[in-house]
């Protein structure tokens, strides 16, 4: 049977699609792995230049930009991610990880002298918040405001505060040679020319509510998964290399973005099925993290897997340029776990449900009571 995980495990089997009706058009998902690869490599035919249409959903009336650089197509999304790459490359830097590694500790250490912690808004929304103050070299204290955006900005909370918040910063920044986020973009050029308002925008839009819910989801499902597994822990002190290969794992087995989607301006085929022209495609990762013919026991968490050729931060030109931060939160987070504490109790949890016109997917959790008991 398919599972709230995997909704997708028969579809994948026997037609390597499942079609889902998405603004009154019946959008199919690519579920395989190979093939969710050979549409992301095919961006001429499968095209991301679709202004608020990058999920399966609309969201023209959540936002008021185009997200940048991920809703663009060649030349322009290479030339606009090249702007903001280096940011998101300081996670490579040694210092960066020990920084991190020193927030999640505090964190951690706070949470093993409390009888109980609530993982999704007490434990993994704040440390996402406080770990983007990093990420974007702001003062720690702008974290305050991003908690009380909720846990998917354009779904739960106000996209509107977004808005205004990313317009005020950006004015706040003009003139200043800092390196933080802000007033980088309001340096950088595109083609001989300042960037525009709509086009910070755009890349702040994506900033504050791509990596978000996805962080926040694969750390709390990580905590639960702790708490249900209670050989886990120790079986990471005995080798510190799993904390690598157990990174890449969780981020496999969580996969909490189901879909991101494409367009076919000229019309084009995708696993023998005809997309019509101005049509769209979705590529479900989360389908393709579990195909059988890749992974061995995919709906197991095998912590030491290798090799784990999972795309869950995408595949292609618009592999996530988030990844590298992503992967430093989680790390230190299975470290100071490692640490720290001797096991997680889990006290109650509720599933965060992804309801769609053809399946129902698990993404994460609404909310997770759990105990960490410290060593």
């Amino acid at each position: 049977m398919d599972s709230p995980q995997d909704p997708f495990r028969e579809s994948r089997e026997k037609e390597g699609v499942h079609y889902v009706e998405a603004e009154g058009e019946q959008v199919p998902l690519i579920l395989r792995h190979n093939d969710v690869r050979d549409v992301c490599r095919d961006w001429k035919t499968f095209s991301s230049d679709d202004p608020f249409m990058i999920v399966l959903h609309s969201e023209e009336h959540l936002r008021p930009v185009r997200q940048l650089p991920i809703e663009t197509d060649p030349p322009d999304q290479k030339e606009y991610r090249a702007l903001i790459e280096p940011l998101f490359r300081r996670p490579l830097k040694a210092e960066y990880r020990e920084d991190m590694q020193a927030l999640v500790d505090d964190m951690v250490r706070e949470a093993t002298q409390q009888d109980e912690v609530e993982a999704v808004g007490e434990f993994s929304k704040v440390l996402q918040c406080r770990a983007l103050t990093r990420l974007l070299d702001v003062n720690e204290s702008e974290a305050q405001v991003w908690i009380g955006w909720g846990t998917h900005v354009f779904e739960e909370g106000d996209g509107s505060l977004v808005d205004e918040y990313v317009r005020r910063k950006f004015a706040e920044a003009e003139g200043s040679d800092g390196d933080d986020f802000f007033s980088v973009l309001n340096r950088v050029e595109f083609r001989g020319r300042r960037l525009t308002n709509e086009e910070k925008y755009g890349f702040a839009s994506v900033t504050f509510a791509g990596g978000r819910d996805t962080i926040i989801h694969t750390v709390s499902s990580i905590l639960v998964y702790l708490a249900g597994h209670p050989e886990a822990l120790p079986f990471l002190r005995e080798d510190e290399s799993r904390i690598t290969t157990a990174t890449e794992e969780f981020v496999r087995w969580v996969s909490p973005l189901t879909a991101i989607a494409r367009k076919c301006p000229h019309g084009g085929e995708a696993v023998e099925h005809e997309v019509p022209p101005d049509g769209r495609v979705a590529l479900c990762w989360p389908s393709a993290n579990r195909d059988e013919k890749v992974f061995e026991n995919p709906d197991e968490v095998v912590l030491d897997r290798s090799p784990n050729p999972h795309i869950g931060y995408g595949f292609g030109i618009h592999h996530c340029l988030g990844a590298p931060h992503a992967r430093v939160i989680i790390s230190c987070l299975l470290k100071s776990l490692c640490k720290q504490v001797e096991r997680i109790e889990l006290l109650e949890a509720a599933p965060q449900m992804e309801h769609e016109s053809s399946y129902d997917r698990q993404v994460g959790y609404a909310t997770a009571r759990v105990a960490f008991h410290a060593m």
